[in-house]
């Protein structure tokens, strides 16, 4: 998904849902940002993370790996994922996260609904609020998936230390933490 007003000399910015290593605002960064001499404050005031939900589709563990992966669930009603929806991506962006993803993923435009109040981790107590088009990226080989959910808190607290630059200094980083959601002031539900 593409709209206007970018920040990378064409006008143009995307926008996609992440729902796995790069829900960490440190990820992303250092993905996007890795070689960058450019101030932590003024790369933050670049992209809005707001968390939303992904309906019809179910998050695994990828076998052997600190990451998901996710497919289509077309069985279970209730099939959903929980992540970030990020806003004003660049051209430069997209090449990086793409290289980043690598084959195993597909980039595909699905819709999400933004998140006006996160609920527990089955998604109970959620406020959904408007549904917007953005990209995300599929995993390709549902064979590869274990059966069990990937664990954002476990790879936080466990991994995420092996993902990221050390100097990016993200201590205040709660508004980019997928459960932290002030609720909207008029929420569709």
């Amino acid at each position: 998904m593409t709209s206007e007003s970018g920040n990378d000399g064409t006008g143009r910015t995307h926008t996609a849902f992440f729902y796995g290593t790069l829900m960490a605002a440190e990820v992303f960064f250092t993905v996007c940002y890795r070689n960058t001499q450019i101030d932590v404050s003024v790369l933050k005031s670049l992209h809005t993370f707001q968390p939303a939900v992904l309906h019809g589709f179910r998050r695994r563990r990828v076998r052997h790996a600190d990451y998901p992966g996710i497919t289509r669930d077309t069985t279970a009603e209730d099939a959903s994922v929980r992540g970030m929806y990020v806003t004003g991506l660049t051209d430069a962006n997209m090449e990086k996260l793409n290289a980043f993803e690598g084959c195993e993923y597909e980039l595909e435009t699905v819709k999400v609904k933004l998140l006006s109040k996160v609920g527990d981790d089955q998604g109970k107590g959620n406020v959904e609020g408007d549904e917007v088009e953005c990209q995300t990226y599929v995993y390709q080989d549902p064979e590869d998936l274990e059966e069990r959910e990937w664990d954002y808190h476990e790879f936080r607290t466990q991994k995420m230390k092996n993902w990221t630059r050390e100097d990016y200094g993200f201590e205040d980083t709660a508004h980019f933490a997928p459960t932290e959601v002030e609720e909207a002031k008029n929420s569709a539900v």
